[in-house]
C-alpha cells in the first residue's frame, strides 16, 4: 500500500464490539499487519477490535474482510456482519443483503427497532470442522483450566461458526482477570491448530445466558457475535438452554435462535454508527 494514501472510514459498533469500516468496493484496501495494528491501537490510532473492508463479490452484495487488532486476518465476525449489512441496506435501499466472508456466505436483514438479523448458517460441530488437533466429542472436549486433580473449569463445548470457539460453563460470570488469564492461556492451546475464541457462559435461565469472550487476536471485547451463537449452540447441546436465548454480553444484548428446521443460527442485535473519519498512511 502507498504510504501517502488516505481512506475515509466509518467507526461502528455492534453491542459494543467496535470496528473501523472501510469501503473498498471500488478502490482496493490492503493494509499491512503493522498498519492494521496502528489503526486498532486505542492510544495512538482510531481504536477498534476489528478492521473491516467491504469489497466486491461476484456471488453476494459484498465481501467482508476482517482483520483482528493484532493484524491477523480472520474468517468472519458476527457483530461486524450486522454493521456491514446495515451499511449495504442503507446504500441500496434493500431490506435484505447477502454478504460473503472467508467463513462462508451469509444474509442480513432489517429487524425491529433498527436492529439487524444475520443468518449465521449451520454450526459446524465435527472435530475436524472446529478444527481440533485430535478426534473428540465436541459436546465436551478433553480440556481443563487449573490443576489436573482439581480443575477450575473443564470439558467445554467446541463449535465453529465460521471461526473456532470453545465454550466453558460456569455458575457465575467471571471477572476481567479470570477472562484475560484463562482466555490468553487457551487461545493458543495446541489442541486448536488455528487458535480459538474462548467463551465463558453463565446460564441465568433456560432462555437467558450471560457471556464473556476472549477473542482470538483481539482479547477481551464487549461483544462477540459468533461467540454468542457458539455459546447458544454449545449450551443447547448440553441441555443448559433450549435453542433460543437472550445473550447478555458486556456491551449489550443479542438474541440467538438455532432453528431446528434449517439448522441455521440467527443472530439479532443492535448497530451503531459512532463517527466518520479519514485514515492516513
Amino acid at each position: 500500500m502507498r504510504t501517502d494514501m488516505t481512506r475515509p472510514f466509518l467507526k461502528m459498533n455492534g453491542a459494543g464490539n467496535d470496528f473501523v469500516v472501510v469501503n473498498a468496493l471500488e478502490t482496493p484496501f490492503q493494509p499491512t499487519v503493522d498498519q492494521v495494528r496502528a489503526i486498532a491501537d486505542r492510544q495512538t490510532g482510531e481504536g477498534c477490535d476489528q478492521l473491516i473492508a467491504i469489497e466486491p463479490s461476484e456471488q453476494a452484495d459484498a465481501f467482508m474482510r476482517v482483520w483482528n487488532a493484532d493484524g491477523g486476518m480472520v474468517e468472519t465476525c458476527g457483530n461486524a456482519l450486522r454493521c456491514v449489512g446495515w451499511v449495504l441496506m442503507e446504500s441500496t435501499g434493500k431490506t435484505e443483503v447477502r454478504i460473503d466472508t472467508l467463513g462462508g456466505l451469509t444474509t442480513a436483514r432489517r429487524a425491529a427497532d433498527g436492529q439487524v438479523t444475520v443468518d449465521m448458517g449451520a454450526p459446524r460441530l465435527d472435530w475436524t470442522q472446529i478444527p481440533l488437533e485430535e478426534e473428540m466429542d465436541t459436546r465436551g472436549i478433553e480440556l481443563q483450566i487449573g490443576p489436573i486433580d482439581d480443575p477450575v473449569l473443564h470439558t467445554p463445548g467446541a463449535v465453529s461458526m465460521g471461526n473456532p470457539h470453545v465454550v466453558f460453563f460456569m455458575d457465575h460470570a467471571p471477572n476481567d482477570g479470570f477472562v484475560r488469564g484463562s482466555g490468553s492461556l487457551i487461545e493458543h492451546h495446541p489442541l486448536f491448530p488455528e487458535g480459538v475464541n474462548v467463551g465463558f457462559v453463565h446460564a441465568i435461565s433456560p432462555d437467558h445466558i450471560r457471556l464473556r469472550v476472549w477473542e482470538r487476536g483481539a482479547g477481551l471485547t464487549k461483544a462477540c457475535g459468533t461467540g454468542a451463537c457458539a455459546a447458544l449452540v454449545a449450551s443447547a447441546r448440553r441441555g443448559v438452554t433450549g435453542r433460543h436465548a437472550t445473550v447478555d454480553v458486556d456491551g449489550g444484548r443479542l438474541v440467538i435462535d438455532w432453528d431446528e428446521a434449517s439448522d441455521h443460527v440467527f443472530m439479532t442485535g443492535p448497530v451503531e454508527v459512532e463517527r466518520t473519519g479519514v485514515l492516513s498512511f
